[in-house]
């Protein structure tokens, strides 16, 4: 089974920059869209930013365009997700996922947490002065 494991969290003040990374093993072939996904303490887990690897198409959320961008390293399969101009907002437990079975980059990043069958343990942003 595909296991996913992230890394790059940490302590930054506003304004700064993180860039995480998502390290994939297993069966990486079976998935079609890999993506960023955060949750703040009380509220729902949202998608942040997507990829296809069959189009290479990203979608960011609105609350992230302009400062976070999803990229991919083809030859290890890594995601990474580079964040700037970070707000005290973005801070949240950043997750990366996987799965088949949508059309668009976009899709992925609004499915719902229980149809997504491949999580990685998360990684502790926290933006603060």
């Amino acid at each position: 089974q595909l296991q996913l494991v992230e890394s790059g969290g940490g302590l930054v003040q506003p304004g700064g920059s993180l860039r995480l990374s998502c390290e994939p093993s297993g069966f990486s072939a079976e998935y079609y869209f890999i993506g960023w996904f955060r949750q703040a303490p009380g509220k729902e887990r949202e998608g942040v930013a997507c990829i296809s690897s069959a189009t290479g198409f990203r979608y960011h959320a609105d609350s992230v365009k302009g400062r976070f961008t999803i990229s991919r390293d083809n030859a290890k399969r890594t995601v990474f997700l580079q964040m700037n101009s970070l707000n005290p907002e973005d801070t949240a437990v950043y997750y990366c996922a996987a799965r088949r079975g949508v059309s668009t980059a976009q899709a992925m990043c609004l499915t719902r947490s229980e149809n997504i069958g491949s999580w990685g343990q998360g990684t502790q942003v926290t933006v603060s002065s």
